[in-house]
């Protein structure tokens, strides 16, 4: 079977279980959730050495160090997916919930019904972690899923995908539910987009380049965001304290995550005072500075910032420093160089603040909080299968409600049109 074939023949699979899985009971997916959280309890030490595996292929190909540390399942991330599991089968269950049920003049009432997308097909790169969360959302929210993970991770996602099998097996519910891809053949990404038959809606998790080339060649919906170049702004009424918490935390959490601060903005009124002591700790930790012209002027020694430094996601220890004279200026320039992901305003002053919310363009906005924030789990999602900067259906961290829909339904007792 070539790889059109099999790729077919997965989409065949899903759009039968996509039937199934939409008249699932509650009580049967929550089951498989708990069983497949069994499962990966019981199975942690091969999915740990087929992770190993992974990771000495990715050092011998040369990955390089943010993809390596999505790459690496370590015994909290296996504990976090078990909990994220555990945690989305205590979520109200979405599906077929009936809200904003009205009578009409005739007689009818009309209200609306949460109904699932149908096939969900999820391309991702290097999180084995990712496999897990996209499984848990689609099984919950009665979705049939299609998972093709990176090539790089395929030892991981094959162990992941029996205890996935298992969970669903033991559940009474059908097995191709959620498929994983064996193949590490690109070929296969083609044919998963351009499938509308089969497939409802694609949601890519990964690099700019993958998403910019699904986005173009999809032939079904895409729910996506292309980058993570995140703010944090701090005011000239931020308190000093919450301020460096938060702009150390939000850069040097994890560098390789879409939440992590890549600009961090100041006012003027406060550079002098909040600057020196935040740049002495990101140097203590080994994040380069990249300043603009009044920057460097109050810290010396730092690297110049250009243009290309503001549009730039770095995915490591680098951050990009701007003076700014207002908050105005703050909101036009993270609407004008942000990636419309999250964005944050450290101040103890509210009317500006809320301003900051209104006026920032961006599918998370904060305040005197990290950018880190921003994730399905801490939002209380369960997990989330990705982040949506698009504006239409899903924005934001998308979870059981994004991976739904809503059809209009009509209660009558035999009433006709006049």
């Amino acid at each position: 079977m070539d790889v059109i074939q099999y790729m077919q023949t997965l989409g065949q699979n899903a759009r039968q279980a996509s039937r199934a899985m939409a008249r699932a009971s509650t009580r049967d997916k929550n089951q498989a959730l708990l069983a497949i959280a069994a499962a990966i309890r019981a199975n942690r030490a091969a999915i740990m050495a087929a992770n190993q595996q992974d990771m000495q292929n990715g050092r011998d190909n040369g990955l390089d160090a943010a993809l390596l540390d999505r790459l690496e399942l370590t015994d909290s991330r296996i504990d976090a997916m078990i909990e994220g599991l555990e945690q989305v089968a205590t979520l109200a269950d979405p599906v077929g919930e009936i809200t904003d049920l009205k009578y009409r003049p005739s007689g009818i009432q009309v209200g609306k019904m949460r109904v699932p997308l149908g096939v969900i097909g999820i391309i991702y790169e290097s999180r084995p972690n990712v496999t897990i969360e996209a499984a848990s959302l689609c099984l919950k929210s009665g979705n049939a899923a299609i998972l093709r993970g990176g090539s790089e991770a395929i030892a991981a996602n094959r162990a992941l995908a029996e205890c996935i099998r298992s969970g669903l097996e033991s559940a009474g519910l059908p097995a191709t539910a959620v498929q994983v891809v064996e193949t590490t053949d690109r070929a296969a990404v083609g044919a998963l987009i351009t499938m509308p038959e089969y497939v409802d809606v694609i949601v890519p998790r990964g690099g700019k380049g993958l998403i910019e080339r699904i986005s173009s060649d999809a032939r079904v919906p895409v729910i996506k965001h292309l980058d993570g170049i995140c703010h944090v702004y701090i005011d000239e009424h931020a308190d000093k304290t919450k301020a460096i918490n938060i702009a150390i935390n939000a850069k040097t959490h994890r560098y390789g995550t879409c939440n992590t601060m890549e600009t961090l903005l100041v006012h003027s009124a406060v550079a002098t005072t909040i600057l020196p002591e935040l740049a002495a700790a990101y140097a203590g930790l080994g994040v380069e500075l990249r300043g603009c012209e009044r920057t460097c002027a109050v810290l010396a020694g730092i690297n110049s910032a250009i243009e290309e430094d503001w549009h730039t996601e770095y995915l490591a220890p680098v951050l990009a420093v701007k003076l700014v004279d207002s908050m105005d200026e703050a909101i036009e320039h993270i609407n004008h160089y942000g990636s419309h992901h999250t964005d944050s305003i450290i101040s103890e002053n509210y009317s500006l603040a809320r301003r900051f919310l209104t006026e920032v363009d961006s599918s998370s906005v904060m305040i005197n909080a990290s950018t880190r924030f921003a994730d399905g789990f801490e939002y209380g999602l369960g997990a989330e299968i990705g982040i949506s900067t698009d504006k239409i259906h899903a924005r934001g961290p998308v979870g059981l409600e994004g991976l739904t829909s809503q059809k209009y339904v009509v209660l009558g007792n035999g009433e006709i049109r006049q």
